[in-house]
């Protein structure tokens, strides 16, 4: 067995003003998530790297004669193998079981959390819905991670129960991973800019996709004097990540809500524009608009970033198959067509140089609140959430 440590419990998630209220029970299931994505994640994947190198590709390379050469003949060959169907079965169920605790406990509180959101955002001049607003297809047709209704869906008038499901299960997830206030991608990203552009002072920040604000919100801190605009297509989303900004006292943020692929800003107008696991769940047309915006509304010499996880040109087939897995069971569809593309030849049509381009690799600080001081010296167990950086200068 692995010598991971034990999550940390769930009473540690830090509160704002729109965390929705959990009971004893509530917090016993997601304990119990926590544990069980723990132990799938630390002894249960290293077990299916095992089956394929002791079983799985031996038997193929006795059938075929040679190795498997690509994820799908990984995939085919894994799929019979009764270990992974059954880390596959509970990886699927953990994440079933998230959205319907989550839901449980948002939904019988729904009156009050929209409450507390509408009178947050009463009035203010930094939230900003179209009431005419028209969902891209390729949002407003998919339950991402499982989540009924996905992050559009709307239960009540001036609702938020979509991103407070989200905001209320992630902890669980995640293990803790991206601390109290799950905005490990936010300061992730703020220590890399500190750490790799530090001559950066940027007067106008643009985050494509904001969703609940969780990443928003260190990248705000670190440029208090910065105007921040942040866009999202999902008006339940915005409606609590503006609410949850201003319960946090984080206040140079408008929030607005428009599609990354056509943004209501003028030519050149930001120093900086990023986005944190968002290009994922876009589409093939899509995502081409959007690399095509961050070109044009960048202005010379500012910086674009987009945080996800690695493409899969130079990943051995089996890693390959194993990071594919959300796209086949974990309601992401745009997750592989994603990982094959080449962002660079992407943001070289789009107008950047391609001697200006970089990847580079950024990774959230462990929540000492949570996990104690780490040492130098001692193995983090993985506890360090980390994402590629996909950057350009303009």
């Amino acid at each position: 067995m692995s010598s991971w440590p034990s999550p940390p419990p769930y009473s540690l998630v830090g509160k704002h003003g729109l965390s929705p209220v959990t009971n004893h029970d509530d917090r016993a299931r997601f304990n119990f998530l926590a544990q069980l994505n723990t132990h799938l994640a630390t002894n249960v994947v290293p077990a299916n790297a095992r089956a394929y190198e002791l079983r799985v590709k031996p038997e193929f390379e006795k059938e075929h004669g040679r190795a498997p050469t690509d994820r799908h003949e990984v995939r085919r060959a894994m799929l019979k193998n009764s270990l992974f169907q059954t880390w596959s079965a509970l990886r699927r169920s953990s994440m079933e079981l998230r959205q319907q605790n989550g839901r449980e406990v948002v939904l019988r509180q729904i009156a009050d959390l929209n409450q507390r959101a509408a009178a947050l955002n009463a009035g203010s001049p930094k939230l900003k819905l179209d009431p005419n607003f028209v969902v891209p297809p390729y949002i407003a047709k998919v339950d991402f991670h499982c989540m009924p209704g996905g992050y559009i869906d709307e239960l009540a008038p001036d609702d938020v129960s979509a991103a407070a499901n989200y905001d209320v299960g992630i902890f669980a997830t995640t293990a803790g991973g991206l601390g109290r206030l799950n905005d490990g991608a936010g300061h992730a990203l703020a220590g890399w800019l500190k750490k790799n552009a530090p001559e950066l002072k940027p007067k106008r920040i643009l985050d494509l996709g904001c969703g609940m604000g969780h990443s928003l919100l260190p990248v705000a801190q670190a440029f208090p004097d910065a105007e921040v605009i942040a866009i999202d297509v999902a008006a339940p989303l915005l409606r609590f990540a503006h609410a949850r900004a201003k319960s946090l006292d984080v206040n140079n943020i408008t929030f607005i809500q428009a599609n990354a692929e056509q943004v209501p800003e003028p030519d050149g107008s930001f120093d900086l524009v990023f986005t944190t696991m968002f290009l994922h769940e876009t589409s093939n047309t899509a995502i081409k608009r959007i690399i095509n915006e961050t070109h044009r509304l960048l202005r010379p010499g500012g910086l674009c970033l987009h945080l996800e996880q690695p493409q899969f040109e130079g990943l051995p087939p089996f890693e390959q198959f194993m990071r594919d897995w959300d796209a086949l069971y974990n309601n992401e569809p745009f997750w592989t067509r994603m990982h094959e593309m080449d962002l660079e030849a992407m943001m070289e049509a789009a107008g950047f140089q391609r001697e200006k381009m970089f990847v580079s690799g950024a990774q959230a600080v462990v929540d000492e609140t949570i996990f104690g001081k780490q040492k130098e010296d001692v193995e983090d167990y993985g506890r360090k959430a980390s994402w590629h950086v996909f950057g350009v200068r303009k």
